[in-house]
């Protein structure tokens, strides 16, 4: 009825579908716990040098090498984590309930500013139909208290559902120890297991591995040193809930151009339009001198070369990441548009490839 060909094309085809099917399945359940395998596979990355070198030191001992290195990845990154992250949720929490209670009034900050500047800069303003401030101003309350209770929201969320974080967490932190140990082997397996060419697979491997260290380094760690610098600026300065804004502005950081300015900028026209001379000012240099240079300083250190992305390309993609992913569409963002970009760029080459390949022949005959 079928020949030896057709027989084997069913056959390939439906081991082809039942490969789809389970590897769907298996998606489907390890999706709950997507996001501390995204963070495992990102730590075992990016801390692989860290394993090398306690291989080194521990020879032959892979089992005490990994598990030193989860020690200090433990002490050195997860713990501060916890512990920063604890005192911003206190501070969203303190402010949103300083919100509800009508302790902080955005529209009055906005007027005492107004007031502040002189005469004829108001006189200007008006002059502009830029006098009525009622709409900005309850624009701007809203805005802020959406702002402080979205991180608030989800500090009672992660409250309300502490045996699934813990499970979650743990379940990272398993997986981050058998991934360093065993990561040297299971990455060469993977790529050769795609489908398609060994060396189109290879230079997407090394686009990934590019991209996330690029991301990590280059936004992550980058954003949260200019955090810190902020917060210490601000606490120094006197501003209340200093961290969060801290935080706040190692998001911003994200942010092509402007980043953490879109912070420290109007805190500190506020200071200065509320008689803080000094405070105002330290602001301003901080944030010129300080936060401003760290990403000229250390992005060159730690990226070391361009991801080819567009700056534009990694904004859309950060915050649509965010959206769709969480804290993990940070990383889960760029590295989805570097392998598009990638991939497009493989595609053109190939098709140069075929077209040059075609009138060679073309000219033999």
């Amino acid at each position: 009825m079928f020949g030896g060909e057709q027989v084997k094309t069913i056959e390939r085809g439906g081991f082809l579908l039942f490969l789809a099917l389970v590897t769907l399945a298996m998606l489907a359940v390890v999706w709950p716990f997507a996001a501390p395998l995204l963070w495992a596979t990102l730590a075992a990355i990016m801390f692989q040098p860290l394993y090398q070198r306690m291989l080194a030191w521990r020879k032959g001992r892979e089992n005490q090498a990994a598990l030193l290195a989860l020690l200090i990845i433990t002490i050195a990154v997860v713990i501060p984590s916890l512990i920063i992250g604890s005192m911003v949720v206190d501070e969203a929490i303190g402010v949103f309930n300083a919100f509800r209670q009508g302790r902080i009034d955005v529209a009055a900050e906005i007027n005492q500013v107004v007031a502040a500047l002189p005469a004829s800069v108001q006189s200007v303003l008006t002059d502009n139909g830029f006098g009525n401030f009622a709409a900005l101003r309850e624009r701007a309350q809203e805005f802020a208290e959406e702002s402080v209770g979205l991180i608030a929201r989800q500090a009672v969320a992660i409250g309300g559902g502490v045996f699934g974080w813990v499970l979650a967490f743990g379940i990272g932190l398993y997986v981050t120890f058998f991934l360093l140990r065993d990561g040297k082997a299971i990455g060469p397996r993977i790529v050769s297991a795609l489908p398609m060419a060994d060396d189109i697979a290879a230079r997407m491997a090394e686009r990934f591995l590019t991209i996330v260290r690029a991301t990590i380094k280059g936004s992550m760690v980058v954003g949260l040193v200019q955090g810190a610098l902020g917060a210490v600026t601000f606490w120094i300065a006197g501003v209340p809930s200093a961290i969060l804004f801290g935080l706040i502005m190692a998001i911003c950081s994200l942010l092509p151009a402007l980043g953490p300015a879109l912070v420290w900028a109007p805190a500190a026209i506020y200071l200065l339009a509320v008689g803080e001379i000094w405070q105002g000012v330290l602001v301003i240099i901080s944030g010129v001198a300080v936060i401003g240079m760290a990403d000229n300083v250390l992005r060159p250190i730690l990226v070391g070369r361009d991801t080819g992305i567009p700056d534009w390309m990694i904004l859309v993609t950060t915050l649509g990441g965010i959206a769709m992913f969480g804290l993990s569409g940070i990383v889960v963002g760029p590295l989805i548009a570097g392998l598009f970009i990638t991939a497009w760029k493989e595609l053109a080459a190939q098709r140069g490839e075929r077209g040059a390949e075609e009138e060679a022949e073309a000219g033999g005959a």
